[in-house]
């Protein structure tokens, strides 16, 4: 599998700072031609009151008002009541399609999806809560690749009662269980990753509660919408990592109520604020999570709270290692894909990816391999600074030694690979992905989306909009 996973070891002295916000340059391209007029269904009046300021606590304070008071029930995000056919194919064109390479996003690992639960063979319902006995010389707790094969109602560590599957991933399985010994105030339902057993997933599981922990401790009120990492334990050689349990991840969101037309702008505003919420927490920690796509943002049952998970990918900034292949390809950074050094930037970049994804209901840059990622890439903003490509360690792959830009396609007859070259990029109309109407007082809101996307997805990481900045940007404070 053509998957780098490799983690860094936790940098010493790693000391937190606040960022400065800096006023957001104004950029040259736009993206109006690939959002369209756009659609804008009615916005909540909760969502009209949020009104976040510059303040990460403040933005996350108006936030917390779309949340429920103590005592009732949460408010939901309103999703467009207009008509939504589902297309058999998928998200829709350029979408991901039931067969996928590795390298462009693994297995949804947190989000439970009862149809992929029923096709691995496992059935919701309360087991008998005791441990699981075998005997034999021929007992084996794990499958070929080292994955541990529970049984539901198995208890683990005596204290957790497996009750369904989460699913599947490159380093783990994902069971939700039943906490028996829950005392007051904890959690009695939470998600468990049974990390696979060999050496190389056990030092990236080890790397990855460090992370976790140094997350978890400068969070204690639990306010920077990052997954709540409750406790880790050794269980029959797989390393075990406990989280709360949330309802669905963002890309089931999709599917279920916005496929191929996304959901209101005003859920997409309340969702970027938090995910630029958290993503201000990873940079405070010197953290880059490096797999931010739908699959790893979960969603609680309300639907109005939205948390980053899956930190298995995730590593410390500094000098790490280049590797093209970093990030699931959809929402991976063209700086990844020229082997240029990579910092915060990176997540983003993969954000702004997944809020157009959330606004459309289809993918932004549907690539197949890292060449057409660049090629939608320069369509939607030009040719790249070629001072940036004199720094990519893999140029050679894509560019010529005048830095043209070379195309590499199939024929689809000979199904042999050709290579095209493509001099003078220019930005093109990628033509509207919404047709519908949206009403004049909304339009505001729309032209601020479509200012903050143009600011994500500048080529240069350097020049690229920062966190602070984003979430001082009206699209984010609504001023």
């Amino acid at each position: 599998m053509e998957k780098y996973k490799k983690k860094l070891e936790q940098q010493n002295g790693f000391s937190s700072h606040d960022l400065e916000l800096a006023n957001i340059p104004k950029q040259s391209s736009t993206v109006a031609d690939v959002l369209g007029s756009g659609t804008l269904g009615p916005v909540t009046s909760a969502v009209n009151q949020a009104k976040a300021g510059l303040d990460i606590d403040a933005v996350d304070g108006e936030v917390a008002k779309l949340s429920s008071a103590v005592g009732e029930s949460p408010a939901q995000l309103v999703i467009s009541d207009s008509d939504r056919t589902l297309a058999s194919t998928g998200l829709g064109e350029g979408s991901p399609k039931d067969k996928i390479s590795d390298d462009m996003f693994t297995d949804d690992i947190f989000g439970e999806s009862p149809a992929d639960s029923q096709k691995m063979g496992y059935l919701r319902g309360k087991g008998n809560g005791i441990p699981i006995v075998r005997s034999g010389l021929d007992d084996n707790w794990d499958d070929a690749e080292g994955y541990y094969s529970y049984q539901l109602g198995e208890l683990l560590d005596d204290r957790y009662e497996i009750m369904a599957t989460h699913g599947k991933g490159v380093f783990s399985t994902v069971v939700r269980a039943k906490d028996t010994k829950a005392e007051l105030g904890e959690p009695e339902e939470v998600a468990i990753k049974i990390i696979r057993n060999n050496e190389t997933m056990h030092k990236a599981g080890q790397t990855e509660i460090q992370i976790l922990k140094k997350l978890a401790g400068s969070d204690p009120e639990n306010k920077r919408h990052c997954v709540r990492f409750l406790s880790t334990f050794k269980y029959r050689n797989h390393l075990c990592l406990v989280f709360e349990s949330l309802h669905l991840n963002l890309r089931e969101i999709v599917k279920k109520y916005g496929r191929n037309i996304g959901i209101q702008l005003s859920g997409v505003r309340v969702y970027a604020t938090q995910l630029f919420i958290s993503l201000k927490h990873l940079k405070n920690c010197g953290v880059l999570h490096c797999d931010i796509k739908p699959d790893n943002m979960l969603v609680n049952e309300g639907r109005n709270t939205l948390k980053l998970c899956d930190f298995g990918s995730a590593m410390f900034a500094g000098t790490n290692e280049v590797t093209p292949y970093l990030v699931s390809r959809f929402y991976r950074a063209p700086e990844i894909i020229l082997g240029l050094p990579y910092d915060h930037p990176l997540d983003i970049w993969s954000v702004g990816c997944c809020l157009y994804e959330l606004f459309s209901g289809k993918i932004m840059f549907p690539g197949s391999t890292n060449n057409e990622m660049l090629r939608l890439h320069m369509e939607l903003k030009g040719a790249f600074p070629k001072k940036m490509l004199r720094k990519g360690a893999f140029i050679d792959q894509h560019f010529d030694k005048d830095l043209c830009f070379y195309a590499t396609e199939e024929d689809s007859v000979t199904r042999k690979t050709t290579k095209r070259m493509m001099v003078n990029i220019k930005p093109k109309e990628f033509g509207s992905v919404i047709k519908q109407r949206y009403k004049d007082e909304d339009s505001k809101l729309l032209v601020h989306f479509r200012d903050l996307l143009d600011r994500i997805f500048i080529l240069d990481p350097q020049k690229r909009i920062t966190v602070s900045q984003a979430l001082a940007h009206p699209f984010i404070t609504g001023k």
